[in-house]
């Protein structure tokens, strides 16, 4: 296994890595929206705050040497499912052609009190190790 970390991403908020590879996977940790630069979190609307999540989410992938084209799975959760249309259109700008398959599920709570939270699954095959 190998620890992937880039500044281009927030660092952990606990005793995690921003993402492992494992074989010819990739898994990354939950990305909240936090501007790498300022460490501090993005305010604003659901949609400012899942498009800084992606952001993150897209710098860890790059980090690890691929894309998210190369995206498996993807786990979004949200403090209120009444934002699920407005994450899906933001969502949508990042994963337009390729759809990985995905999960949505409400939380009573997310690090930060952050509105959304995403992890993915990559396929990075054993060339990239």
């Amino acid at each position: 296994m190998k620890t992937v970390n880039t500044k281009n991403a927030p660092a952990a908020v606990g005793p995690y890595s921003q993402a492992i590879i494992a074989g010819a996977f990739l898994f990354v940790s939950g990305q909240i929206p936090i501007d790498p630069k300022t460490q501090t979190v993005v305010n604003g609307q659901i949609k400012d705050q899942t498009h800084q999540s992606l952001q993150n989410l897209r710098a860890v992938i790059e980090a690890a040497g691929s894309s998210l084209g190369d995206v498996v799975r993807c786990g979004v959760f949200l403090k209120d499912m009444n934002d699920f249309a407005a994450v899906n259109e933001v969502y949508g700008e990042f994963f337009s052609t390729h759809k990985p398959a995905r999960s949505c599920v409400e939380v009573s709570r997310l690090p930060k009190d952050v509105l959304v939270e995403i992890e993915a699954i990559v396929y990075i095959g054993e060339e990239k190790k």
